[in-house]
């Protein structure tokens, strides 16, 4: 098994550590929340492209421009 097949175990990892902070009360948890996120997305990305998973690549995209959209909002609500 390569590194690429690999991804997907800490893609998920992350994924669950991101989803943990963004529910968090604290601002600053939150706030990083969407930034982990982001490194999720980018490491799913890396993994699908890898995979030919184009629907998982597409979705990632899209939660891309979700997530940055929190880490603005997080930063103005702030």
């Amino acid at each position: 098994m390569n590194w690429l097949d690999a991804l997907q175990w800490p893609a998920m990892a992350v994924t669950l550590m991101a989803s943990w902070l963004v529910a968090s009360p604290l601002e600053s948890r939150r706030a990083w929340g969407f930034w982990v996120f982001l490194a999720s997305n980018v490491l799913w990305i890396a993994w699908g492209w890898h995979t030919q998973a184009w629907a998982l690549v597409a979705l990632q995209v899209g939660l891309i421009a979700m997530n940055a959209r929190g880490a603005k909002k997080n930063a103005t609500d702030g």
